[in-house]
């Protein structure tokens, strides 16, 4: 995807489908009730370095009242190397932010990939592969990924739906912080059967 990105091979694709959140005559209005917009930023904050920093803080404060030392620090590497990495990549590939929408919001930082997709992925796909560890029964272990997928999910529609990022940006993010959390949760159960990071109860 990064390949065809950087040769500009999406660019059509790209303009299609943001333009499907718009008014055909005019793309600056978005299409939906009056209600939208305002809805659509309260999901990308969702997204929001503060508001995923604030989540990472709670639960790292769970983890140490629940003495679980191993998996906060755990925890709290997976989604630092992850907002680095996600850091490296925009810096990496420095793609321009999307000027097809007028009186989008402005934003300075390189979109590919959108950080917001990346880091909602590392964030709360990494914390509820936690708590599908805590809870044994399967419906509610599904429901947990089910939660996180879907955060994931919708902070990312909303930076297209916004302007803010190109629809390609959001699908390299959600990739790369999935394959993250992937790979978190792979070391992690790796680590569990050595008991370098203890079992919840």
């Amino acid at each position: 995807m990064a390949e065809e990105v950087s040769e500009g091979d999406t660019q059509s694709f790209d303009r299609q489908v943001m333009l499907l959140f718009r008014h055909a005559g005019d793309p600056g209005q978005l299409l939906g009730p009056p209600w939208l917009p305002s809805t659509l930023r309260d999901l990308t904050s969702l997204g929001s370095t503060v508001i995923l920093g604030l989540t990472l803080v709670l639960a790292l404060g769970y983890l140490a009242i629940a003495r679980k030392r191993m998996a906060m620090l755990f925890v709290f590497a997976s989604v630092v190397l992850g907002q680095a990495l996600a850091t490296g990549l925009k810096l990496l590939f420095e793609r321009q932010r999307p000027d097809l929408i007028p009186n989008a919001p402005e934003v300075f930082t390189a979109s590919f990939p959108s950080g917001h997709a990346m880091l909602s992925a590392v964030t709360y796909l990494t914390l509820a592969a936690l708590l599908t560890r805590i809870e044994t029964r399967r419906l509610i272990q599904h429901y947990f990924m089910a939660a996180g997928i879907l955060l994931t999910v919708l902070v990312g529609v909303s930076r297209v739906a916004l302007g803010v990022h190109w629809p390609t940006d959001v699908a390299a993010g959600w990739c790369a912080g999935a394959a993250w959390a992937t790979v978190c949760a792979v070391v992690a159960a790796r680590l569990a059967k050595f008991k370098e990071i203890e079992r919840l109860p």
